[in-house]
């Protein structure tokens, strides 16, 4: 189970804008995220250079985390909003739902493996369709599955 302490550091570095150092501390080399019904993008070092393609896309980019993260055994959930800015002063905010589990592999080191992220884009829904964001079926979240 990874620590508190671990997840606030990570936390805290995500907030403070330091998304490359977030995955760079605290992935696992092998690590992976997924972003809807997209499909994974795998390796530290892969995420990374996403990381920094997003980060140059827009000229600015805050995130927050919305309530406390919740721990259970090797799985963290945090829900976060970010707001990105464009270069030509538009922006647009994404919130998501991150569950990140924790390598076995990694032995002490936090070493997220994995990312299921659910997102929704607040704003520009055209926009958010085109790029893929959309608010998920209730089917495609777990808990509705059981619920009638």
């Amino acid at each position: 189970m990874p620590s508190r302490q671990t997840v606030e550091a990570f936390v805290a570095l995500v907030e403070a804008g330091d998304y490359v150092g977030a995955i760079e501390h605290f992935y696992a080399p092998d690590a992976s995220t997924r972003e809807n019904t997209g499909e994974p993008v795998i390796g530290r070092d892969v995420l990374m250079a996403k990381e920094r393609g997003v980060m140059a896309a827009f000229r600015k980019i805050e995130a927050s985390r919305i309530g406390p993260v919740l721990i259970e055994g090797d799985t963290v959930t945090a829900r976060w909003k970010f707001t990105f800015t464009g270069t030509d002063g538009s922006s647009r905010t994404l919130e998501e739902i991150a569950w990140q589990l924790r390598s076995k592999s990694a032995g002490k080191r936090a070493g997220f493996v994995g990312v299921e992220q659910i997102g929704s884009a607040l704003g520009n829904d055209e926009q958010a369709e085109a790029d893929g964001q959309r608010e998920p079926a209730p089917e495609e979240i777990p808990a509705a599955r059981h619920r009638k």
